[in-house]
């Protein structure tokens, strides 16, 4: 009895703490640069599968022939084919040429071309497209009139045309801190500004129908790009951002995780505009052929 009343009267043993549950790490889905821009881009009006327009404003039907000068990775030309149309792709890249022509004969029984060439001058009739596009590629060449004047000979009156070239801000600013190789052939070796674009465009006879600058998330993703590759010591000579393959440096991963965030948040795209009028990597021009009786600019009057 007295043992159980001493019992009573000792203190409780104080309760052992629970550990803290330890929280399960979060997850943070992994951006690869080229797919921030992939979003990026999609955001400006590009891809739209819905409407078969690669741009808004530039839709691409079963009936166009598509003409892709300097197709690059072939984005426009695999487009084009989803959308039931003929297309023809150029480039002075052999390898580039053969890994578009086996996708595109792997998705199509549409008539298809691919043809390695500088483009000056290319072995195509006049009037072959219905649709030009020619993306990325002005600013590597000596002479961009005498290149203008054969993209117009290849588009039939009415083609619509897809140009577009670095802007010059973006450029300039990369000039701080790219290789000199990136600005020397057979890379950028011209910088056009608005105005100059657009002389460039309405000189060789085309109308201009819309006009867009965007792209500042690849401007800072390139900066990033060359700090990363100085750091490192590595020779960036020819590197051009079709170049830049996975795996990317840790500080362009982070930029494009940042990035996705931001688009993310409730006025992500309006931020998104402010940023790519300030400081945009790529000037875009959707133009047009005459047709007879149409007027072109400084013919009238």
């Amino acid at each position: 009895m007295m043992g159980r009343l001493l019992d009573w009267l000792r203190p409780a043993p104080a309760p052992v703490a629970e550990p803290e549950p330890v929280p399960a790490p979060v997850s943070v889905p992994a951006v690869s640069p080229r797919d921030c821009g992939f979003t990026d881009a999609v955001l400006d009006g590009w891809f739209l599968g819905a409407t078969g327009e690669l741009l808004k404003g530039f839709a691409i039907g079963a009936d166009d022939t598509l003409l892709d000068v300097g197709c690059g990775e072939g984005a426009a030309t695999l487009f084009a084919v989803r959308q039931g149309a003929a297309v023809i792709f150029t480039d002075s890249e052999q390898d580039k040429v053969r890994e578009l022509a086996r996708q595109v004969d792997a998705m199509t029984q549409a008539p298809a071309l691919g043809l390695v060439s500088n483009s000056l001058p290319l072995p195509l009739a006049d009037g072959c497209a219905s649709k030009v596009v020619c993306m990325e590629v002005l600013e590597h060449v000596d002479t961009p009139e005498q290149f203008m004047a054969e993209l117009v000979r290849m588009g039939r009156p009415g083609a619509q045309y897809l140009l577009s070239v670095p802007a010059p801000v973006g450029e300039h600013l990369q000039q701080g801190i790219a290789p000199a190789a990136y600005f020397q052939a057979p890379n950028h070796v011209q910088i056009f500004s608005h105005e100059r674009f657009a002389a460039l465009v309405e000189d060789a006879g085309l109308i201009i129908e819309h006009r867009q600058a965007t792209g500042f998330f690849w401007v800072m993703g390139m900066i990033f790009f060359w700090a990363s590759e100085r750091a490192a010591g590595r020779d960036m000579a020819g590197a051009v951002r079709d170049r830049i393959q996975a795996p990317y440096p840790p500080l362009m991963e982070g930029w494009a995780r940042t990035w996705h965030d931001l688009l993310m948040q409730p006025d992500g795209l309006a931020i998104k505009q402010v940023l790519d009028q300030f400081m945009p990597k790529s000037q875009v021009i959707i133009a047009r052929k005459p047709m007879a009786g149409d007027v072109t600019p400084g013919s009238a009057g």
